[in-house]
């Protein structure tokens, strides 16, 4: 009897074994997913897009893996993150406008419940969930906080910017905006000047992947640098890699990149290029002491993209050291494109309290403005909050040396709604119906695996793609693109496939079209709950980032 028993025993044993191991080899075999996000970045920033700024990491994955030429943010900070994080149209995802409560549902200014959080979709499925960075989805209650929506670990900061040598209060209109620095809840209290922000994204990120290599799952990690955002603040090693760079000036620079995104194939034969904007004056009228000044911000600019890079290679560099580098999907995108306007009338300008150091110091307070900014969008048209090309339009990078081939540039047409369901058919995560008793908002994008690992060279959409922030609206289906620029609600029509710079409104010549996509925009607009922006107009003053270029 005891012999029989104890091989019964014997063989449920080895049967729980196998089962545990099965499922071990099955979590271990399960696809990382790493997503990097870049705030206040230009289109052509990056070295493998073309720019004089040293970014090997980036230009190594983008070598291994693929690039995409069309790839769509939002074209501002927070409403890029909600939809981002959720795969929702952001107004959908309660963020239409920023992360303030304009008391509207699709203007509560956090992430609704009903909008799934990446983090708590990959946590559903079995994964590890990390984040590193800006959150900017809501921070008024802890219950929108990112450990509260889906993320196992955090480090960072709740809204839009911060000092990168400190945490003290940045100047903001008349009032000083104040600045959290965040581990799992807990607000820490860094001294002044002992750290770089961007170091500390980088070096909890690593933090996070050690402790996380401990548990049997795989991980997913959102690493989202403030970087370049304002203020430009960089180390003095950085800074001084780009001394003597920029000497030639933005007119001579820009000329460079067109042809560097032309050789490199991201820019075709035979598409036009924006034309020189206006309002940028020719750098050759400059007298000395201008270009002095003005090579600084570029500089320091520079070196704040050249020190993200870094902290991305120490991201690698741990990946490959807990071998899980042959398995993992590495993602780049920025959130929105350089930002435009002139510290002469720039919101965040008016009441400044503080810049008592050079530019790139502890202490100083600048941005790029729109002189540099018309560099780093090259060759698209205009900046920041707006819909023309410029304003939304995102470097891509995929990385994942088992699945995606090495060196293709792909035209893709994504936009960053897409990347959710990307994730979760790569991860094999059912998107839930439900979760934690709430019904979740559908998902309206497509995903990009026939882009990244099919070969096919964009996304089989079926439906057009809408934006709508601070007035300004865009539409685009197949070819076509119909923008309006607030506060004119003139539409402009554009062939991007001909015309990527913008240079040719065809909206005359083409009505019909004009009428179709005006009817599928605002019928968008109605179900995604859209407001007329002069409603909130008189608020404008109020919002961080709510001014247009002028």
């Amino acid at each position: 009897m005891n012999k029989r028993i104890n091989i019964l025993f014997s063989v449920l044993l080895t049967g729980i074994i196998g089962s545990y191991e099965t499922e071990a080899q099955t979590a271990s075999s399960k696809p990382n997913v790493i997503l990097i996000m870049v705030d206040d970045m230009g289109y052509s920033d990056l070295g493998n897009y073309g720019s004089e700024i040293k970014t090997p990491n980036l230009d190594r994955l983008a070598k291994e893996g693929t690039r995409l030429r069309e790839f769509y943010n939002n074209s501002i900070c927070a409403p890029t993150r909600a939809s981002l994080l959720t795969g929702q149209y952001q107004h959908k995802a309660g963020v239409g406008y920023f992360d303030v409560n304009l008391g509207l549902p699709a203007y509560q200014g956090y992430l609704n419940k009903e909008s799934l959080t990446l983090g708590e979709v990959f946590r559903s499925g079995g994964y590890s969930t990390l984040m590193s960075g800006k959150w900017h989805v809501g921070s008024e209650d802890q219950a929108q906080w990112p450990n509260q929506r889906g993320f196992d670990k955090f480090y960072g900061i709740l809204k839009g910017a911060a000092n990168y040598f400190d945490t003290k209060p940045l100047p903001f209109g008349k009032t000083a905006y104040p600045v959290k620095m965040i581990r799992n809840n807990e607000e820490l209290h860094p001294k002044d000047d002992s750290y770089y922000f961007t170091d500390e994204i980088g070096n909890n990120a690593v933090t996070f992947l050690d402790e996380q290599n401990k548990e049997n799952k795989p991980f997913f990690l959102y690493l989202a640098f403030t970087a370049p955002h304002w203020p430009l603040q960089a180390k003095p090693v950085d800074i001084a890699k780009y001394r003597g760079k920029f000497d030639e000036g933005w007119d001579a620079l820009r000329e460079k990149r067109i042809q560097k995104l032309k050789e490199n194939g991201i820019l075709l034969p035979g598409q036009t290029i924006a034309p020189r904007d206006p309002e940028v004056p020719e750098w050759d009228k400059l007298t000395y002491d201008e270009k002095q000044f003005w090579k600084a911000k570029m500089e320091v600019y520079a070196a704040m993209v050249d020190n993200m890079d870094q902290n991305v290679g120490k991201v690698l560099d741990k990946l490959k050291a807990l071998k899980k580098d042959k398995n993992t999907l590495i993602i780049f995108i920025a959130d929105n494109g350089a930002q435009g306007g002139f510290n002469t009338y720039n919101p965040l300008r008016r009441g400044l309290v503080r810049n008592d150091g050079p530019i790139g110091t502890s202490g100083s307070f600048d941005y790029q403005e729109q002189n540099w900014a018309y560099l780093s969008n090259t060759p698209l048209q205009d900046y920041k909050n707006n819909m023309h090309e410029g304003g939304f339009s995102s470097p891509f990078i995929a990385w994942y040396p088992s699945k995606i081939k090495a060196g293709r540039i792909d035209k893709g047409t994504g936009h960053i709604i897409d990347l959710a369901p990307t994730f979760y058919e790569l991860a094999g995560i059912e998107y839930p119906k439900n979760l934690n008793g709430v019904t979740a908002n559908p998902l309206p994008g497509k995903s990009l695996l026939p882009v990244l690992f099919d070969n096919a060279s964009e996304v089989n959409r079926g439906a057009p793609l809408f934006w709508e922030r601070a007035g300004n609206r865009a539409v685009r289906e197949g070819k076509w693109k119909l923008v309006s620029i607030y506060p004119s609600y003139q539409w402009e029509l554009y062939d991007l496939e001909a015309d990527r710079g913008e240079t040719a409104n065809v909206a005359a010549q083409n009505p019909g079209i004009v009428n179709d996509l005006s009817a599928k925009y605002f019928d968008w607009a109605d179900k995604t709950g859209v407001v007329e922006y002069s409603k909130f107009k008189q608020k404008n003053e109020l919002i961080p980032g709510a001014a247009a270029k002028k």
